[in-house]
């Protein structure tokens, strides 16, 4: 990976001004969308610690699991409910396609101690 490339999120930034940090840990996201891009970004790289870091406590698996046969192509964002920098819960529904289909969701986030965290998908 270079890092000047696009980020794989689709945001039109490049990996380092995008979703870089947030896996590196360098900083946290500050709105729900920016963090369903860093976890689409994540799943794109194979990067468990960043989902398991990134999952409510509540919600999370004891392990992430990737399928290292998967292969994402892209991101959509359909929309994007609440989720905003002073906002305690937010929704973002997507596409994201990979090599043989697509996974469609409207994911639930919640803010817990001022960070965002993915809780579920929305039923």
């Amino acid at each position: 990976m270079r890092t000047e490339d696009p980020c794989p999120c689709g945001s039109g930034s490049s990996f380092d001004d995008c979703c870089g940090p947030l896996l590196a840990t360098e900083r946290l996201a500050s709105t729900a969308e920016e963090l369903m891009r860093s976890r689409y970004t994540a799943y794109f790289y194979g990067n468990r610690e960043h989902l398991w870091r990134t999952w409510h406590p509540k919600t999370r698996p004891a392990e992430v699991a990737i399928d290292p046969a998967t292969r994402w192509t892209g991101l959509q964002i359909l929309e994007v409910r609440d989720g905003g920098p002073d906002d305690e819960t937010g929704m973002v529904s997507f596409v994201a396609s990979y090599s043989g289909g697509e996974l469609r969701e409207s994911s639930r986030f919640a803010k817990r101690g001022g960070r965002w965290f993915y809780l579920d998908e929305e039923s």
